[in-house]
């Protein structure tokens, strides 16, 4: 389980899985994830291995797609916000929607691209590069 903030290195992609069955164990649907970071940082192989978790494991990048929902153990949606140029492209998908259900869990990469749009309630993961294979993982809880 993961008490917030909580804060993590990861010197491997073993340790990021880890890291990520970790998180995956404190959710129980309804949580909005934001993830945050520089190309090449972690985020969409950290959301793979929490989506693994539950049993779904044909997770790609939504870059171009903006949106991929996926279905296991819960509803997930995938958003990556990294392509969008304008806010109302965002609510012209339908995004409060997405984000509404109880059953559902939602991640969105570049989150930190449109804040206007986020939830007050979420959760935000901070990825930051310490070298080629390091990362520090900054978890936050706003309610």
């Amino acid at each position: 389980m993961i008490s917030y903030p909580f804060q993590a290195v990861s010197d491997s992609e073993k340790e990021t899985a880890e890291l990520a069955v970790k998180f995956a164990q404190s959710l129980k649907g309804g949580e909005v994830i934001v993830l945050n970071g520089n190309l090449g940082s972690g985020k969409t192989f950290f959301i793979k291995k929490v989506c693994l978790q539950f049993g779904i494991d044909e997770v790609v990048s939504p870059t171009f797609a903006i949106v991929n929902e996926h279905n296991g153990k819960f509803h997930i949606n995938h958003f990556d916000f990294y392509r969008i140029n304008k806010v109302h492209e965002i609510y012209d998908l339908g995004f409060e929607e997405y984000i509404s259900s109880p059953d559902t869990i939602t991640f969105i990469e570049w989150g930190d691209l449109f804040k206007e749009v986020l939830p007050k309630k979420r959760i935000e993961i901070n990825i930051k590069f310490i070298s080629d294979k390091s990362r520090e993982f900054r978890f936050s809880l706003y309610e």
